[in-house]
């Protein structure tokens, strides 16, 4: 099979043993620990096709690779399969501006594309944390979520078109850049956060819109949960472009604040939310309202890119992950009132189970999306890390929510994926899946489990 993959892909395109690189092991999640049999790096949808063709037909596993940002183990690879990853087939190949759309492969850095669609005068819509070196193909495999899905949706809603080859080599193209299109079962959505379960994803149709108008951002400190969510409703009726509405709760502000050079309140609130809309005097007129009706306790308005990004900085919250090596991140969503309520009880349940460990929780609030840091006493074992995910998971079915609002299932995930999905929803996907995949090689064990 290794010398069919050679002579398809070329030297430069298989690389086995000690060529492999030691980042083909894991994702971001560091939870996998093995190499590939083969790191295969197709340069074309010819070579993808080539690949998925011979592993299928010797009935060797293949796990696709983006660019290994995941949170949830979905590109770790064991040492019976090959890693097939999409690094170099990259490249914008098309800008359609009158139907403001791009035309891009699986491989291309989001950021790059980014910049594309700005050059050509648009904004691409799909935006996250991991920008410098997430890719569209991972984007779309996942759904990914990020900083914008209040205002732009999530990946699969602005995904106009696809590409994608099969478990057999069979390559389906559909490349269309028309907003509507009612010609049957619409396979696009079928990709999107299949995680590399399906087929591989090699080119794309983004829909771009209008670069945004200048925004203004503000940071706004909160008495109660009760406030934000009438800051919320407030936001939503008066700033129409409103396009993010982050909250943190006081203990990830405090301590993401503690590890940052600069101050923004002296006092850590008990919420703090950050707004963006666009630059409009309703935007003031808004916080203006909150103040007076004690909404808000005090609020920072960004006079800079600089400011704004201080701002961000803090809500992402890099230095957290650096402070708490073994920082375990869950992304659960459920019905917005009921954040709080959830938080609180997911507080106390793992601070009553773990002595000393550190817990907090941010959200994009208006999406119903809730991040729930956890950082066991001593970095936690193997079994201790699955006790917090039962804990939690457990208060996510009982609130009837999902176990995983943008980070995908994976690997880490996929034990707890009945908490969120019925029996007869996981019958029907497991369906899908032996009808596309009938020798199970594509990403055997994640989102399912291999047998499944």
């Amino acid at each position: 099979m290794l010398e069919e993959l050679r002579a398809a892909l070329g030297p430069a395109g298989c690389l086995t043993g000690a060529d492999i690189p030691e980042a083909a092991r894991s994702d971001a999640s560091r939870s996998g620990h093995a190499l590939p049999l083969a790191l295969l790096r197709p340069a074309s949808v010819s070579e993808v096709s080539a690949a998925l063709t011979i592993c299928h037909r010797h009935g060797v596993p293949v796990v696709p690779q983006g660019g290994m940002t995941g949170l949830a183990g979905g590109a770790n690879p064991d040492p019976a399969s090959v890693a097939l990853s999409l690094s170099r087939l990259s490249g914008v190949e098309e800008i359609d501006a009158e139907g403001m759309a791009m035309v891009v492969r699986a491989g291309t850095v989001l950021e790059t594309a980014q910049g594309a669609a700005e050059e050509a005068g648009f904004l691409l819509p799909i935006d996250m944390g991991a920008r410098g070196s997430c890719q569209i193909g991972g984007n779309i495999a996942t759904n990914a979520g990020g900083l914008r899905v209040l205002r732009d949706g999530m990946t699969r809603d602005n995904l106009l078109g696809i590409e994608v080859v099969l478990a057999d080599g069979t390559v389906l193209t559909r490349l269309t850049k028309e907003v509507k299109n009612n010609t049957g079962y619409d396979l696009r959505h079928l990709f999107a956060g299949s995680e590399g379960t399906l087929g591989v994803i090699t080119r794309a149709v983004i829909r771009l819109r209008p670069l945004p108008t200048p925004r203004r951002t503000a940071l706004a400190a909160l008495p109660d949960f009760a406030a934000v969510l009438r800051l919320l409703h407030l936001a939503r009726a008066q700033l129409p472009g409103l396009s993010a509405f982050e909250a943190m709760w006081d203990d990830y502000f405090a301590f993401s604040q503690y590890l940052l050079p600069y101050t923004l309140f002296t006092d850590p609130p008990p919420f703090a939310v950050i707004l963006e809309a666009p630059d409009d005097p309703a935007f003031d007129t808004l916080l203006e309202q909150a103040l007076e009706e004690g909404v808000i306790l005090d609020a920072l308005i960004a006079q800079s890119l600089n400011d704004a990004r201080r701002f961000w900085t803090l809500r992402e919250g890099e230095a957290i992950d650096a402070a708490l090596p073994g920082l375990i991140n869950l992304d659960i969503s459920l019905a917005t009132r009921r954040l709080d309520e959830f938080a609180c009880r997911c507080r106390a349940d793992l601070l009553a189970r773990f002595h000393g460990a550190h817990v907090s929780f941010f959200g994009h609030i208006a999406d119903s999306n809730l991040h729930v840091a956890v950082c066991l006493a001593g970095g936690g074992d193997a079994a201790e890390i699955h006790e917090v995910d039962a804990v939690v998971y457990g208060l996510v079915r009982e609130f009837g929510g999902s176990i995983s609002a943008e980070h995908g299932v994976g690997i880490l995930k996929r034990d707890w994926l009945g908490h969120s999905r019925s029996a007869a929803e996981l019958s029907a996907m497991q369906a899908i899946k032996a009808t596309l995949d009938p020798k199970g090689i594509l990403n055997p064990g994640k989102v399912f489990a291999a047998s499944a």
